[in-house]
């Protein structure tokens, strides 16, 4: 029988800045979300990527962090001990662009803007363990940084060699090529970017290039990232060929081509600007051509090179000619940028019958061009890439074209004029830094030893405070005696140090593994923390960090557990991932170097973080990119009457001690939109979750005024509280605890009652064209978008190879997929 406690009798108004500044003191004294290793519940990593102290949070961050605050709270709901750890990506030109700027330290800068972004953080409400805070200016941050570059440095996965490089004159630095805009100017200073050629330290990622394409396929990340990393280490199966050229005796022109079969329709070759023999095959009538032509380019990025609307039309003929080794023909050599100096030899022989970058370039210098594949009927382009048999190719005639890459290449092994080869677009990672803020390389030169790893019990190497700021944006180390000049370890005579610092990648690459023991004293990390913890079981972060974040820190997990730091088993760092969408303002992504940011400041102050966050899991799917307009205070606004109505039926529920009558219809409604919430949650549809909590709280509300069973309606009012609590947790925590006395933090995730959800299943029948080929048992409130993936899946026999043009939904009885 039940039993009524009472009502609450809320006289206070709902104060969201009030009770969300309390709850916020109390999370931040108490210990809900520390974890250790001995912790007897399953173990799961929740991480949002390193972030960089910029300043107060803006709405990005709001959206990730409160994406990765849920999963936490929710993965705790549901008995798991959660590492949620936070730092600070300390190190980058920003902080010390602003002290050539004002003269403030880089360090002061810094730290300025990770105490504003700290208290944003806390007044989102996120949830940390934060006595695993680390940041990478941190002295003993950086000593494990360092440690890691030696024992990389002893392991051969590091050197020192020289390169062309992105040089940008403002900043005075190497930039990578995602630092490039496409007009090629630096995405900070403005400034127009040159190509470099100096002496750095890189490390040998491509000694990990196979196992890093391969790896991708375990990974549970979305399919455009796993696709943008295939595409940046770029694998290419092919032939490497030697051509002849005239007038150099005993030279031979190397080129690296994907299809060797088309080599009867080779009409020129080309090779790169940065060709290490591209005087060697330049006459001396064409040098100065040639000479004009190379200043041109070293003002253009990589990226203007291969997109740019006059990529193949650019170039200048060098006067030499290389001989096709199978037909004996003399190909006109040229120099372009389309083609780069790192991919493959340098070198292409170009077919314009057959690609199109080709064919810009051979119809612009009227060039040739041979077909070498049969052209389907109908066809009536210029260029052709598909699938046919080989014509005009002398003793490939008539062959496939898998067929005649094995003959040439054969014939070409018996010439010795080529063989069978594999070729990465992924480079080696240069990590020299021409600048102060960053973790100090360390290494030692001295005219008597050479180069001399700094010994590890004097690590860290620190840079010294006492430095000035110059307008001219070189490295203050450069002009630091203090820190140049030292004493080498092995002779005791003079030496100087790197001045160049490392990319902050690098320190971005680890820090997952540190999170698992920041205590540690004597080590970067216990290595059996780092089995309990990793991998991270939920990363989360920006798309833009889809290649070369990623892509370093498996580098760097494969590369410590090769060495013997971590588990040898432990081989990718990120389980799961989930790149969130970008918010946009005016057209363009919101961020401070645009001066376009939305601060959550005044929401904090007025409807609250718990509307501010709602808003952000409703306002559509999280994968998705959505604008800030004028409409979007409308719908916090909107979130915010939701959560003034939680806080007013709390007023006409009783608390009752009792079981919930399962008859009352408002008893199905709970468990089907329980039901429903959980899966928007596992799926990552958090708006649809969102929704369900809507539809609860106007079930509730008609309940009550029909008067239904009392404890039911307390039965459903306490879980929705329990629904809400990872997506709005001040006001869910304030009413739990006014109701129940407990914290709604710690309880059980609710559960629906499935067998009073499999008496209210209803037979939905699926269709191809009308006709029906199977059924499924669904909850009749399921919406398309539950029902489509699942009814897709039960009949993918009759999908497969078919194009989907539309599918007609007759909700919860019929959906049809019309194909064609």
């Amino acid at each position: 029988m039940a039993c009524t406690l009472g009502f609450l009798h809320m006289s206070d108004r709902y104060d969201p800045p009030a009770i969300e500044t309390a709850w916020q003191a109390r999370w931040s004294q108490g210990e809900a979300y520390h974890v250790s290793n001995d912790d007897p519940r399953p173990k799961s990593y929740v991480l949002c990527m390193y972030p960089y102290p910029s300043g107060p949070a803006h709405q990005g961050h709001v959206r990730n962090y409160t994406f990765g605050d849920l999963n936490v709270r929710y993965r705790t709901m549901n008995g798991d001990a959660v590492l949620s750890p936070i730092g600070f990506d300390s190190f980058g030109l920003p902080a010390e662009n602003a002290a050539i700027k004002t003269g403030v330290h880089p360090r002061i800068f810094t730290e300025e803007r990770m105490a504003e972004l700290k208290a944003s953080l806390s007044r989102l409400g996120a949830a940390y363990d934060w006595r695993r805070e680390i940041y990478s200016h941190d002295p003993s941050y950086i000593r494990w940084s360092q440690y890691l570059f030696l024992q990389f440095y002893r392991a051969g996965l590091v050197y020192r060699g020289d390169a062309p490089v992105n040089w940008c004159p403002g900043c005075q630095t190497v930039l990578a090529n995602e630092q490039v805009l496409a007009d090629g100017t630096c995405e900070r200073s403005g400034d127009l970017v040159v190509r470099r050629e100096l002496t750095q330290w890189f490390f040998k990622i491509t000694q990990y290039a196979d196992e890093l394409l391969d790896g991708l396929e375990e990974l549970e990340w979305p399919q455009r990232v796993k696709t943008m990393q295939r595409n940046w280490i770029g694998r290419s199966v092919g032939a490497e060929v030697s051509f002849e050229v005239g007038g150099l005796d005993g030279y031979r022109l190397k080129v690296f081509t994907t299809r060797p079969d088309t080599i009867f329709g080779a009409t020129f070759a080309v090779v790169a600007p940065e060709h290490p023999d591209l005087s060697r095959l330049t006459i001396d009538d064409h040098k100065d051509l040639v000479a004009t032509f190379l200043e041109e380019v070293s003002t253009r990025s990589e990226l203007e090179r291969m997109a740019g609307e006059d990529a193949s039309k650019r170039g200048v003929f060098l006067g030499t000619y290389a001989i096709n080794p199978v037909s004996g023909e003399r190909l006109p050599i040229y120099v372009a940028d389309y083609v780069l100096g790192h991919y493959g030899t340098g070198a292409i022989m170009a077919v314009p019958g057959e690609d199109d970058r080709d064919y810009a370039f051979a119809q612009n210098f009227g060039l040739p061009a041979v077909e070498t594949v049969q052209r389907p009927e109908g066809f009536e382009g210029h260029v052709y890439t598909g699938q046919g048999v080989k014509v005009n190719s002398d003793f490939l005639d008539g062959l496939t074209i898998d067929e005649a890459k094995a003959k040439i290449i054969q014939r070409l092994e018996e010439l010795g004029a080529g063989e069978g080869s594999v070729k990465y677009r992924l480079r080696d990672w240069l990590v020299s830094r021409q600048r102060f803020w960053g973790c100090p390389i360390p290494i030692l030169y001295c005219d008597s030893c050479g180069t001399v790893p700094v010994p590890e019990d004097q690590l860290p190497v620190l840079a010294p405070d006492d430095v000035e700021f110059r307008p001219t944006g070189e490295s203050p180390l450069l002009h630091s005696d203090a820190f140049r000049f030292t004493t080498c370890p092995k002779c005791g005579g003079l030496a100087t140090r790197e001045t160049d610092t490392m990319d902050t990648f690098v320190d971005s690459s680890w820090y997952y593994l540190r999170f698992c023991d920041p205590f540690s004293e004597d080590r970067p990390f216990d290595a059996a923390a780092v089995e309990d913890w990793m991998p991270v079981d939920q990363y989360i972060g920006g798309v833009e960090h889809a290649i070369l974040h990623l892509l370093y820190a498996r580098f760097f997990t494969r590369a410590l557990s090769d060495l013997g730091l971590i588990p040898s088993t432990l081989r990718e760092p990120f389980k799961r991932l989930f790149t969130q969408g970008m918010i946009r303002l005016g057209g363009s992504k919101m961020s401070k170097s645009k001066g376009n940011l939305v601060t959550p400041q005044r929401y904090f102050d007025t409807v609250g973080a718990d509307s501010l966050r709602l808003f952000h899991l409703f306002v559509g799917p999280p994968a998705d990119d959505f604008d800030w307009t004028d409409q979007t205070d409308e719908m916090i606004e909107g979130c915010h009457r939701f959560l003034q109505r939680v806080w007013a039926l709390a007023d006409r529920i009783a608390v009752v001690e009792g079981e919930p009558d399962r008859d009352e219809p408002i008893y199905l409604t709970i468990s089907q939109l329980i039901a429903r919430a959980t899966d928007g949650i596992e799926r990552w549809a958090y708006n649809t979750s969102v929704a369900a909590l809507m539809e609860l709280i106007n079930g509730l509300s008609k309940a009550e005024v029909d008067g239904a069973d009392p404890a039911t309606l307390d039965y459903g009012f306490r879980t929705m509280l329990e629904l809400l609590a990872p997506m709005a947790p001040h006001i869910a925590s304030e009413l739990y605890e006014r109701r129940y006395h407990r914290d709604v933090h710690a309880q059980p995730w609710p559960k629906p009652d499935h067998a009073v959800l499999a008496s209210a299943m209803v037979t939905l029948v699926i269709q191809v064209n009308g006709k029906t080929r199977g059924t499924l048992s669904i909850d009749p409130g399921a919406t398309e978008e539950v029902v489509r993936p699942i009814a897709e899946a039960e009949i993918a026999s009759y999908l497969t190879g078919v194009e989907v043009r539309r599918v007609i939904t007759k909700l919860p009885r019929v959906i049809n997929f019309v194909v064609g």
